[in-house]
């Protein structure tokens, strides 16, 4: 049952926030066009009003440009090239040089286990509310975190110290070629009622 009287301060009804939430999907086909920077930023903006235990404000990001995006690139073909050949490597390096903006998200380390975890999760809802963002000004996005995120090349290619920061994310996105189609488990399989 909806409260009416919470209904009227929001600015959004239901069955618009659940079609909305319904309709952003991770896509990694783009167009060639680049995304205006003014945008991206206000999206940053939006994401750091994400929820963080104590205000901890974990959070980086760095706006990645062409030369370091080569880099990256670069970078991971020859991680690829280790693991699964030259072949797959190629693929992959031709599939990331056409993704038209890069965006990271790092975490700021903490040495206590719970605050680590937290952080990490704000990192998270951080990086959600950009891609709500930036869906909603059909702009979209996929949040990647393969192995080259881990690399501490990657976090020097940023300017980020490995040291006091690890990657939550690489964010790419853009204007979609086509919104993939998904499928959710129904409720009864992930919904459990506690007496």
């Amino acid at each position: 049952m909806v409260d009416r009287a919470a209904l009227e301060a929001s600015p959004i009804e239901p069955a618009d926030a659940a079609r909305f939430l319904r309709g952003r999907r991770s896509v990694d086909q783009f167009r060639d066009t680049v995304p205006d920077p003014a945008l991206v930023r206000e999206a940053i903006e939006i994401a750091r009003w994400a929820p963080n235990h104590h205000e901890t404000q974990p959070w980086r990001f760095y706006l990645i440009g062409p030369r370091t995006q080569a880099d990256i690139v670069e970078l991971n073909a020859a991680l690829v090239a280790e693991r699964k050949g030259d072949d797959v490597a190629a693929t992959k390096r031709e599939r990331w040089r056409r993704v038209p903006g890069w965006l990271a998200v790092t975490c700021v380390r903490d040495d206590d286990p719970v605050t680590a975890q937290e952080d990490y999760g704000a990192c998270a809802c951080a990086i959600h509310n950009l891609s709500l963002y930036l869906h909603s000004a059909g702009v979209e996005s996929k949040w990647t975190s393969g192995a080259v995120t881990r690399e501490t090349r990657f976090l020097e290619m940023l300017g980020a110290d490995p040291a006091r920061e690890y990657c939550v994310g690489l964010i790419w996105y853009g204007y979609p070629k086509r919104r993939p189609r998904t499928q959710r488990r129904d409720l009864g399989e992930i919904v459990f009622s506690c007496p």
